[in-house]
């Protein structure tokens, strides 16, 4: 019985992740300013990482972690590279 709550729960949580991620792919196109698009790029970094994590879960497989590892690294970068250019114009001084 756990097991098969924990596929449906999971496989809702997919669901939900695909529909935030068409919702920050959606602000990042139509975003009205940078500083909307920079943080519909960082939301939807969030939700790719989360969805790559239940896919681990779903197949019972470390590497997915580790790609989930290296987004949210990339992306923390990334967001923070885009902000001081958004700021000041340029990114290295």
């Amino acid at each position: 019985m756990s097991a098969t709550i924990l596929l449906w729960s999971v496989t809702l949580s997919q669901w939900m992740l695909v529909a935030a991620m068409g919702c920050a792919a959606f602000r990042v196109i139509r975003g009205p300013r940078a500083q909307d698009r920079v943080l519909g790029l960082d939301a939807l970094y969030v939700a790719a990482m989360l969805l790559i994590l239940t896919l681990g879960i779903r197949s019972a497989s470390t590497i997915y972690f580790e790609a989930a590892l290296v987004i949210a690294l990339l992306a923390f970068v990334s967001t923070a590279a885009l902000a001081k250019f958004l700021m000041r114009g340029e990114v290295i001084e």
